[in-house]
């Protein structure tokens, strides 16, 4: 998922942030509820999901939900604060938000609540995590290709497996590569910067590693097009 993350204490942003990008999310954080309004509410990058403290300079979390409901936003949002009155908790979800943790929070458990919020959401659906030859499987980070001889694994890394994923889910199509960073790579990404140029030759060298061809197509001035049936023997 893409995740935007708004909380301003220092440390527990940077631990949620690191957690979740083991888990092979794409984090932004900000630590300003107004900021994170403006990043929720933007063009620039459309969030599967967002967890929001309560206190927040600029934007309070409750009012920063009242905003993305009002403006018919529909991703679950997951309230973070220290306050965990009975009241509190109402007051949090009449706001709009999908679920309510109070601090101190095990990770494990935020962990299960942005999954059950997740299956919960009407948008849910499990990912398209194979297409043609190629198959991911997530819980080993392999990706598995069947070849004429038989399976061919190949072990990728997170931001491997985060591109491989992107593009089975949109095989045959040409994807610009600034889709590609702004799905990818958090915010403060350097726009100009040839990071999905610079994973994409890593990908294809891990793949030619086992004796595999790109499957990736490079398309002039437009993007990269994935072919899924292109045959994996050399």
């Amino acid at each position: 998922m893409r995740i935007l993350l708004v909380e301003d204490e220092e440390d527990l942003a940077t631990a949620i942030q690191a957690v979740l990008q083991r888990q092979g999310h794409v984090v932004d954080h900000c630590a300003d509820g107004l900021v994170g309004w403006t990043l929720l509410s933007g063009e620039l990058a459309r969030y599967d999901l967002a967890i929001v403290d309560w206190m927040l300079p600029g934007l309070s979390g409750p009012e920063l939900c009242r905003r993305a409901r009002g403006s018919g936003l529909t991703l679950p949002l997951l309230l973070l604060t220290a306050r965990a009155q009975t009241s509190d908790r109402v007051e949090g979800l009449d706001a709009g938000a999908d679920d309510y943790l109070s601090k101190p929070f095990a990770i494990e458990e935020l962990l299960a609540r942005l999954r059950a919020l997740q299956r919960r959401h009407p948008g849910y659906r499990e990912p398209l995590l194979e297409a043609g030859r190629y198959r991911l499987d997530p819980a080993k980070g392999q990706l598995l290709v069947s070849t004429s001889i038989g399976v061919v694994s190949v072990d990728l890394s997170v931001k491997e497996q985060q591109l491989m994923a992107y593009f089975l889910e949109h095989p045959d199509q040409i994807i610009p590569g600034s889709r590609l960073r702004n799905q990818l790579w958090d915010l403060h990404q350097d726009p100009v910067s040839n990071v999905v140029a610079a994973q994409v030759r890593l990908l294809r060298r891990k793949l030619a590693g086992q004796g595999l061809p790109s499957p990736i197509e490079t398309v002039p001035s437009k993007g990269y097009r994935f072919h899924p049936q292109l045959p994996p023997e050399a």
